[in-house]
């Protein structure tokens, strides 16, 4: 398919112009001010910005948790990326003990045929032993230069500090870098028991028995580690001060650190969980979403720069069949939030809308950012010639309100129902290709294609 985007506003993560954007053989062939059409589908983007595809480096389709399995798919969970305005999602690779890298990354590589757009890979460090080296290595030369550690879920996929430190040494090695899921994991275990132990079962002791302070100590060893082999480290899903006074102080030392925030953190207090009906469950998550004050140092630290990318952590779950799991147990309800559909349109409202920062800021942390960190870019994240044909066009003015009765995720609960926003994608373009416009999807299952990622490109 061949496209003539013309009379838009194009926005990058440094600058903005009007003009217009030729797309061939789902790549940008030429950029400029009033270009002739030859031949090509006419898309008129008056009015519109014009924005590369969102970039959502931290997702979880099909992923086991708790005796389930998260409810989208790579096919649905893409589509609902698509339909807000995100055209690359990078998920998990989660070896089980003792299982080689490759082979897991075989199987998953399967589930990822599925996707309807674009996708990248994780390696999950779950477990340390012969061949884990060699893994890693082999990992980096098929395009996964990046390591996921938990520092929690020690009986799961977590792994001790001295396997830790010798996954780091050796991803640090090859310049890859370590994604740290950052809380202290025997103190989440020895609160959890505590809290059931004294009959508390309600969804509000899932947030007490993960502490900021625990996250924020997790945060610190990591950088400390990181620091001292050598380590390139990205911080998922920061949630409080306590894990942002680490970052800024690691990075105040020079040390590449970066990390990423999500939207519900910075939207939804803790107040959540106290929901009659069983409905806190609904926003059960890990860290758990955290009390109002520290939402505005979250929003200063994407202003400053001390955070980097708005990410999703998308990992959703119904109440119905998944999350009653644990309607007498807190401990048993599997913990993860939808919102891949609503990220740029989240940000745009309350960042850009609400005057926090600029539209190339805005595009900076949803796209260009992420793709820079996660070895994608130019080829996303940039609209340049010979970048991906992944662009967002984006009606400033388009209203709506999010809800479960009209998301594209597969889930019956939307952590944001009832948010209004202001600005919405009015058409999305993957690979060259229109998937989405005027509230209609036209997507493929299997036209998403795995991108092998080189390694981060660090900046500040």
């Amino acid at each position: 398919m061949s496209l003539l985007i013309r009379n838009g506003t194009i926005v990058t993560a440094t600058e903005r112009w009007h003009g217009d954007v030729r797309c061939n053989d789902g790549e940008i062939a030429e950029i400029g001010v009033g270009l002739e059409p030859a031949g090509e589908e006419l898309v008129d983007a008056t009015g519109r910005y014009v924005f590369p595809g969102g970039v959502d480096p931290h997702v979880h389709m099909e992923l086991p948790v708790a005796g389930t399995v998260s409810s989208d798919d790579f096919e649905s969970g893409s589509a609902a990326a698509i339909a807000g305005g995100t055209t690359t999602i990078v998920d998990f690779v989660h070896p089980e003990r003792g299982q080689a890298y490759a082979d897991a990354l075989r199987a998953r590589l399967v589930e990822g045929e599925a996707s309807v757009c674009d996708y990248g890979l994780h390696m999950a460090v779950t477990w340390w032993g012969d061949g884990c080296r060699d893994g890693i290595r082999e990992s980096v030369a098929a395009g996964i230069p990046t390591f996921k550690v938990y520092l929690a879920y020690k009986d799961v996929v977590g792994i001790d500090d001295a396997d830790l430190i010798r996954a780091m040494a050796e991803v640090g090695k090859l310049g890859a870098m370590v994604i740290a899921h950052c809380e202290h994991g025997e103190i989440v275990e020895h609160l959890r028991e505590r809290y059931a132990a004294a009959g508390h079962t309600e969804p509000r002791y899932h947030a007490q028995s993960r502490p900021p302070e625990v996250e924020g100590e997790a945060t610190a060893r990591a950088a400390m580690l990181a620091a001292l082999t050598d380590a390139t480290l990205y911080v998922v899903h920061v949630t409080c001060r306590e894990s942002l006074a680490a970052i800024r102080a690691s990075r105040a030392l020079g040390r590449p650190i970066f990390g990423e925030t999500c939207p519900h953190y910075l939207l939804l207090d803790e107040s959540v969980y106290d929901r009659p009906d069983f409905e806190g469950a609904a926003y059960v998550c890990a860290p758990p979403i955290r009390p109002r004050e520290h939402q505005e140092e979250l929003w200063q630290a994407l202003i400053d720069g001390a955070l980097q990318v708005v990410a999703t952590d998308h990992c959703p779950f119904n109440m119905a069949g998944q999350r009653e799991l644990g309607r007498h147990d807190f401990r048993r309800i599997p913990g993860g939030t939808p919102g891949i559909e609503h990220r740029l349109a989240l940000l745009y409202t309350h960042g850009v809308g609400a005057g926090r920062f600029e539209l190339e800021r805005f595009v900076d942390l949803v796209s260009t950012g992420p793709a820079k960190l996660f070895g994608l870019y130019p080829r996303k994240g940039a609209i340049a010639v010979g970048s991906d044909a992944d662009l967002v066009l984006w009606d400033p003015e388009a209203t709506g309100v999010i809800s479960a009765a009209s998301h594209h995720h597969r889930c019956d609960r939307s952590i944001y129902e009832g948010f209004e926003v202001r600005g919405l994608p009015s058409t999305v373009i993957s690979g060259g290709r229109i998937a989405y416009r005027d509230g209609a999807l036209t997507v493929t299952r299997g036209a998403g294609r795995f991108l092998k990622r080189g390694l981060p490109q660090l900046e500040g």
